[in-house]
């Protein structure tokens, strides 16, 4: 018995220790990965002007065991992801963001191109869609200032709508044959759609009610048409379009304290969240340190565009320029600077475990520890 018994106390043993190993890992494909991550934030919530996705593809097939998460992409990072065998550099801020005219060994851009290239290493930028997910970047800074509540300084919109166009024309109709007319005009213009007609009856009488949807150019031309004719135009509706706004997502982040707290407090509290022994501050007129702080307005890296105008107690960014602090001392608002990508890169520990969980820890996902904010006090 204890002969036959042993190789099943064995094979017991054996179970256990797989049970308890890390899941195994197996690289993911290039653009498999590249999808996923689009999928965790769609790259349709940044800016218009920004530069984002994948700029830098190895030619495939391209598989990727290691990503290697980094704020800022320079030379110095680029040599760590090199030790480091990585397969996928992403960097928050694109590192080709104005067009290259030619990649050689002259400029420290055009390098980095060169360099990954050889490796084999990827890159993508996510940038500003990083700033409008409700978990992303602003949504770590206001963690910053205590317990709060907060929503977006300016709200994004659905990317994809089944509403085409920015405006809808409706008008009514009685007589067909010039109707007809009409309509054949418009289906003659560009940027037209959705076009329908439905029999309907206004005060009685038998009317056509026609409905499109437009662009922006085509309303005029439609315009145009229907002012030929009094009747018409006198019965014609003109809406906006606006797609609907996506909630806790968009631009910035005004901030309500559960309980209001001293600016001096709000100081401490920021220093410890982004680990920094310092900060620039201006007080707002009126104000102290010992001011109470209910409201905050903040937007992580240049906020300036993001805060002006907004009604808060403190601004809180990484950097402003110089007039739009005079603006806001002035209005009784005082400003908190902790340099730009200080208010950016404390994220990238959250977003490597959100990505872990996203991507079934299908990939090796590292930080950069070379990755710093390139200004000093000295």
């Amino acid at each position: 018995m204890l002969l036959s018994g042993t190789p099943l106390v064995r094979r017991s043993l054996h179970c256990i220790r797989a049970l308890g190993r890390p899941p195994s890992r197996y690289p993911m494909n290039l653009r498999e990965l590249v999808s996923a991550l689009n999928d965790f934030a769609s790259l349709s919530l940044a800016e218009s002007w920004d530069n984002v996705g994948l700029l830098v593809e190895p030619s495939p097939p391209h598989t990727v065991n290691t990503l290697f998460l980094t704020n800022d992409l320079t030379e110095e990072v680029m040599e760590e992801a090199v030790q480091k065998k990585a397969d996928l550099i992403l960097s928050y801020h694109p590192p080709i963001f104005t067009p290259l005219k030619r990649v050689t060994w002259k400029t420290w851009k055009e390098r980095l191109v060169v360099r990954a290239l050889e490796h084999r290493i990827g890159i993508y930028s996510p940038h500003t869609a990083y700033d409008a997910i409700p978990l992303g970047v602003n949504n770590w800074l206001t963690k910053g200032l205590g317990a709060c509540t907060s929503i977006p300084l300016h709200p994004s919109t659905a990317p994809s709508y089944p509403a085409e166009g920015t405006h809808r024309v409706e008008f009514c109709a009685d007589n067909t044959e010039h109707l007809d007319t009409v309509l054949s005009k418009i289906k003659d213009m560009q940027e037209i759609s959705c076009l329908t007609t439905l029999s309907a009856r206004v005060e009685g009488e038998k009317q056509t009610r026609v409905s499109l949807n437009c662009s922006q150019k085509a309303l005029l031309e439609v315009v145009a048409l229907l002012s030929q004719n009094s009747l018409l135009y006198e019965k014609t509706e003109i809406l906006l379009l606006q797609k609907p706004l996506l909630p806790h997502t968009g631009m910035g982040r005004l901030c309500t304290l559960s309980k209001p707290a001293s600016l001096s407090d709000i100081i401490d509290r920021i220093k410890s969240h982004l680990k920094l022994p310092y900060i620039r501050l201006a007080v707002g007129v009126g104000k102290t340190l010992e001011s109470p702080v209910k409201k905050a307005a903040l937007c992580a890296g240049s906020g300036s565009s993001i805060l002006k105008g907004m009604e808060a107690d403190l601004y809180l960014t990484g950097e402003m320029s110089h007039h739009d602090v005079l603006d806001a001392v002035a209005n009784g608002i005082s400003v908190i600077l902790c340099e730009h990508s200080n208010t950016e890169r404390g994220f990238l520990s959250e977003l490597r475990d959100m990505l872990a969980l996203h991507l079934q820890n299908k990939v090796n996902i590292i930080v950069s520890e070379e990755d710093r904010d390139p200004l000093q006090v000295a």
